[in-house]
């Protein structure tokens, strides 16, 4: 299973959530407590935003413990909202096509966990993008799939609805397995997560419970050694962090999904 955390308030370095924390993302990377594997070694990514509505990205295919570049990156560059991801790889090479969190126009994406039976949806999901999101499409996971499907269906004007609409074509578990989404997502003004399984067993994602500057973190794992700290986000709840640090839930409620 992969492994995120993101940020979303007063400007912060990116080392402070991904490399600095007792249990930082890169710490996460080689020694991860709350997944089905310790080490996430298929490659990283961070998408941020600064200047302009659209986010700067850096990914690489390899381990983020191995990259030089890495700790440099985040010591430097500064920002409002930003979204990390080390990957755990359940379907697609390792490429950096294949790395999180993936971008288009203002939006950036990332996910942990699978779509077991993408295989067979994946023809059908890729026929309904118009042609401007097929065309930019550049991997081959489950993951960039269900990101342009969201935005085909309307993640820009409605993210509840889009989510709506993206499970339902989705379904529900079926003989390959139960599907387990989490999802973090950023517009550049406000950070959205949600979590959803088939079989009630999201993979972990915690809010964390606030900061002394007003911001707040999303993370697999508890960054820091203090888990009272932080609070594991409900299923089926589409969350919304602003940039005052405000939280607010929607559930996907009452939506009937194939099982």
């Amino acid at each position: 299973m992969c492994r995120i955390a993101a940020w979303s308030g007063p400007e912060i370095a990116l080392e402070d959530i991904v490399v600095r924390p007792a249990h930082s993302l890169l710490t996460q990377s080689q020694h991860a407590s709350e997944a089905k594997l310790a080490v996430n070694g298929d490659g990283f990514g961070i998408a941020w935003y600064g200047q302009g509505a659209l986010p700067g990205l850096y990914r690489d295919v390899l381990p983020a413990w191995s990259d030089g570049n890495l700790v440099s990156l985040c010591r430097m560059v500064r920002s409002r909202r930003f979204i990390a991801h080390i990957r755990a790889s359940t379907m697609g090479e390792t490429s950096r096509a294949n790395c999180h969190p993936f971008t288009y126009g203002r939006w950036s994406f990332c996910h942990n966990g699978q779509i077991p039976h993408y295989p067979r949806l994946r023809r059908a999901l890729e026929a309904a993008l118009p042609d401007a999101l097929y065309n930019a499409r550049r991997g081959t996971t489950d993951s960039e799939a269900l990101f342009l499907t969201l935005l085909a269906n309307g993640l820009d004007r409605d993210p509840l609805g889009a989510w709506r609409a993206t499970l339902a074509e989705i379904g529900g578990a079926g003989p390959e397995g139960p599907v387990r989404i989490t999802c973090v997502m950023s517009d550049g003004e406000t950070l959205w997560a949600l979590r959803h399984a088939s079989d009630g067993r999201a993979p972990t994602l915690y809010l964390s419970q606030g900061f002394a500057n007003g911001g707040r973190a999303l993370a697999s794992e508890p960054l820091c050694g203090h888990p009272h700290r932080w609070k594991a986000l409900p299923c089926d709840t589409l969350c919304a962090l602003g940039a005052d640090g405000y939280v607010s839930t929607t559930p996907l409620a009452q939506m009937q999904l194939a099982g």
